[in-house]
C-alpha cells in the first residue's frame, strides 16, 4: 500500500509546519498511517507553493533494536538520479549515490545494508556523534565549579558522546518542507545526566538533498542546564565508490593553514600550530596516501587531525575539496564550524563487510568530520562549545558532489 504526502509552504510561512510533520489523520488516512510503519509505504513529493519540486521520499521499515524499537529509514531522491538514505538510528546516512564523470551513479559512503551490523558495532559509518563529538581528556571537565566525569570510552579519554551516545540512539524521523529539495528531520531528546552530561538537551537534525547533488546537514540543540554540545556527521566517503578500494589516490585540499597540535592520545595541547612544512599540509591539491608514511606514529597509522579552517566558523564557507582522478568525481565541504577533523580509516581491519560484501580494510574511507576543536570544554583558549539555557546551538555542514 502506497500513500503520498503533498507538502505545501505557504508563502507567509505561517502554516508551514517547520518543526515537524505529523502524519495522523490530517494528512494521512488512518489506514494509510498504518501501512506506513511496516513497509516501503509513504512517498512523498515535495512542493514549494503549487510547483512541485523534483524530488520524493520514501519510508520503509528498517528492522527494529534489540529492545524492540522500530526503525525507520528514508530514501530521498532529487531529479539527477542522487539518492541518499537516511535512518532513525542515530539519524545515521547510510547510503549517498552521485554520478561519476560519464553519468554513473555509485554509492560513495560506507556503511551496511541490514540494520544488524550497525547495532553489533560499528566505527560510527555516517553517524551523528555527540553529545560532545571527539575527545575529551580523561573523562573529565568542570562546570559552573562542579566536576562531570565521564565514560573513558577510548582510552584513556572520552570519544563521541560515550558507550551510548547519540549514535546508539533511536531517533523520530519525519519529512519536512524545504525549498531546497526533499528533507527530512530527526529529533532526539538526551535526559540530564546521559553519558554523564548535565542538562535536558533537546535536538533536531536535518538531511536536505537538493537538485545541485548536495547533502546539507543543518543541526539545532536547546538546554534548560548549561552543557557542552559539539555535534558532527562521521561519514565515512569512498569517491571511487563504496568498497572500491582504498582512497590514497584522492586528490585533499583543505582550506586551513593550522591545525590543534595534540598529544600521543590526539588531545590538543593548546599549541594552535602551523602546517607549513609538514606532511600534514594539504593546503595545495595533494594525493592522501602521498605524505601518510609520515604518519605511522598516530594511532592506526595515518591521518587523525583536527584542521583549524581559515574561515573562522560562524559563517557557511568552503572548508575542504576532494577529488577523485578514477571516476572524476569531486566533492566540496562547507561548513559554519570553525575545524574539521580530517581521518583515513586507520582503524578499517577488513572484519567489517560493507553493502557490496567487499572487506572494509585499513584506509577504505576518509571522514571530514565538520566540529569545533578536541577538548575545547578543557580548553577556554578555543571557541566555546557551552550551550547555555535560552540559547540555541545550531550548526550546518554541506557536502557538494560534482564530477568532471
Amino acid at each position: 500500500m502506497t500513500c503520498n504526502l503533498f507538502l505545501e509552504t505557504r508563502a507567509n510561512g505561517k502554516h508551514s509546519n517547520e518543526g515537524r510533520i505529523e502524519l495522523n489523520a490530517r494528512v494521512l488516512t488512518v489506514a494509510c498511517l498504518a501501512a506506513a510503519t511496516t513497509t516501503a509505504a509513504l512517498a512523498v513529493p515535495m512542493s514549494k507553493g503549487k510547483r512541485a519540486v523534483s524530488g520524493s521520499i520514501t519510508l520503509a521499515n528498517f528492522g527494529k533494536t534489540a529492545d524492540g524499537k522500530s526503525v525507520a529509514i528514508f530514501t530521498l531522491r532529487n531529479k539527477n538520479g542522487a539518492v541518499a538514505k537516511v535512518m532513525e538510528y542515530g539519524a545515521t546516512l547510510t547510503e549517498l549515490h552521485v554520478p561519476d564523470q560519464h553519468g554513473k551513479i555509485e554509492d560513495v559512503v560506507l556503511g551496511f545494508r541490514t540494520l544488524a551490523p550497525y547495532l553489533a558495532g560499528h566505527p560510527f559509518f555516517g553517524s551523528t556523534t555527540g553529545r560532545v563529538a571527539n575527545r575529551i581528556a580523561k573523562g573529565r571537565f568542570t562546570l559552573n565549579g562542579k566536576e562531570y566525569r565521564l565514560a573513558v570510552n577510548n582510552p584513556p579519554n572520552h570519544l563521541h558522546g560515550g558507550e551510548k551516545g547519540l549514535d546508539k540512539r533511536v531517533w523520530k524521523g519525519g519529512p519536512v518542507p524545504s525549498s531546497n529539495g526533499t528533507a527530512v528531520r530527526f529529533t532526539y531528546v538526551s535526559p540530564d545526566t546521559e553519558e554523564g552530561y548535565p542538562g535536558r538537551l533537546t535536538l533536531a537534525v536535518t538531511y536536505t538533498l537538493t537538485p545541485r547533488n548536495e547533502i546539507r546537514i543543518d543541526y539545532r540543540a536547546s538546554t534548560d542546564m548549561a552543557t557542552p554540545v559539539n555535534l558532527t556527521n562521521h561519514s565515512y566517503f569512498n569517491l571511487r565508490g563504496e568498497g572500491r578500494g582504498d582512497i590514497l589516490g584522492h586528490e585533499l585540499t583543505l582550506y586551513a593553514a593550522r591545525y590543534t597540535a595534540s598529544d600521543d592520545t590526539l588531545i590538543p595541547t593548546g599549541e594552535i600550530a602551523s602546517l607549513d612544512g609538514l606532511p600534514l599540509d594539504f593546503t595545495h591539491p595533494t594525493r592522501i596516501g602521498e605524505r601518510i608514511g609520515a604518519m605511522s606514529h598516530i594511532p592506526g597509522g595515518g591521518y587523525d587531525h583536527n584542521y583549524v579552517l581559515d574561515s573562522g566558523g560562524g559563517k557557511l564557507a568552503l572548508g575542504a575539496r576532494v577529488r577523485d582522478p578514477q571516476s572524476g568525481r569531486e566533492m566540496e565541504m562547507w561548513t559554519t564550524e570553525p575545524g574539521v577533523q580530517f581521518y583515513t580509516g586507520n582503524f578499517l581491519d577488513g572484519k567489517l563487510k560493507g553493502k557490496r560484501g567487499t572487506a572494509y580494510e585499513k584506509h577504505a574511507g576518509f571522514c571530514l568530520e565538520a566540529q569545533h576543536y578536541p577538548d575545547s570544554v578543557n580548553r577556554p583558549e578555543f571557541p566555546t562549545v557551552i550551550l547555555e539555557p535560552g540559547k540555541t546551538y545550531t550548526q550546518t555542514t554541506i557536502y557538494r558532489f560534482s564530477a568532471k
